[in-house]
């Protein structure tokens, strides 16, 4: 089953192709939609909505053609815009209840809706507060729970961490995962931030220059790597316990590779150890394994950590793709600014 397909979708605009023949299909859970600004996240956003034609190819969301039931899919799907939107001089609960009640629920139904939705998102407190006076985070937090308001099969969320501190996007990303965790409603939510979305997504996909990079599961994207990350104590006998233990692991066979990451402070630097090297079964694994712990042992270290080593996902994209497509954390500049484009 799929909540969202597209085939050959592409969308022109006069000085700019935003979507560029994107095939992808899009399966229950949360799934990210990961590109730079300007890669086409929001054009695909509101063609999936109904509220823009495409060029060419074709949509559908929940079996429904976008070009055709743009009005019934938006009764059955919630959309957070990224942009701030909400009136300042209103509540959060008049707020809400107005959308639920533009969604069709009848009054009673709409604010026992909006009490629960609120309350859901960690706003019931301040529910009766005007949003002006709203932080960002609080902000974020309305317009979400107006898009669940009407208990959607499927959420749209576009950006819905931007302008929030860590601690904030923290929270928004565990509220996210709730939605489908909780409610079985899925989720896709756009970021121009590849780790953004590693622990929060199902599935990943991910454009630029609106053209499909990859589509695949979040364990795929981020499968075990066949290293064997050490980190271990310095020691009086041994004030670089690192590498003595490099030494000690290379005098014994295995090899080793560069880290990308450093350890712990006053520990030295992390060992990737290849397990692939030593024949990548398991009982290869477990002589790596047993080696490296008799070579901290033997050389009086602390063993701070071992563990397998998981790919992350902005890795994936270092090894495999072309360096214009590394940008995907920040800005990519695009003729015809952001893909906001009208």
């Amino acid at each position: 089953m799929t909540v969202i397909a597209t085939q050959s979708l592409t969308m022109r605009y006069p000085r700019v192709t935003a979507l560029d023949r994107l095939t992808v299909d899009i399966t229950p859970g949360v799934t990210g939609l990961v590109g730079a600004n300007g890669a086409g996240k929001s054009t695909l956003i509101k063609i999936l909505l109904g509220l823009s034609p495409a060029t060419e190819g074709t949509a559908s969301v929940l079996g429904m053609d976008v070009s055709r039931d743009g009005g019934a899919i938006r009764e059955r799907v919630g959309y957070m815009p990224e942009h701030d939107c909400l009136p300042p001089d209103v509540s959060a609960t008049e707020f809400v209840v107005h959308m639920a009640r533009m969604s069709g629920l009848p009054p009673t139904a709409a604010r026992e809706r909006t009490a629960d939705t609120l309350r859901h998102v960690g706003l019931y407190e301040e529910r009766y507060r005007a949003m002006g006076g709203y932080s960002t985070g609080m902000k974020q937090r309305v317009k979400l729970a107006q898009a669940l308001v009407h208990d959607p099969r499927l959420v749209l969320l576009d950006e819905p961490t931007n302008g929030l501190d860590p601690v904030g996007r923290d929270d928004m990303l565990d509220l996210i995962r709730r939605v489908y965790t909780d409610f079985g409603i899925s989720v896709l939510v756009t970021s121009h931030l590849l780790g953004e979305l590693e622990r929060t997504c199902d599935h990943v996909v991910v454009i630029d220059g609106g053209k499909l990079l990859r589509a695949s599961t979040t364990a795929d994207f981020t499968q075990d790597a066949a290293l064997l990350a050490v980190e271990v104590t310095d020691t009086d006998t041994h004030p670089d316990g690192t590498a003595a233990l490099r030494t000690a692991l290379t005098s014994a066979g295995l090899t080793l590779q560069a880290p990308t990451e450093a350890g712990a402070p006053g520990s030295g630097h992390l060992l990737l150890v290849d397990v692939g090297a030593a024949g990548g079964a398991d009982a290869g694994a477990d002589a790596v394994h047993d080696t490296v712990r008799d070579a901290v042992a033997d050389l009086g270290l602390g063993l701070i950590r071992m563990e397998h080593r998981r790919h992350h996902i902005s890795e994936v994209f270092q090894d495999d793709t072309p360096a214009p497509q590394l940008e995907l954390a920040g800005t990519r500049p695009q003729e015809g600014g952001s893909d906001d484009v009208a």
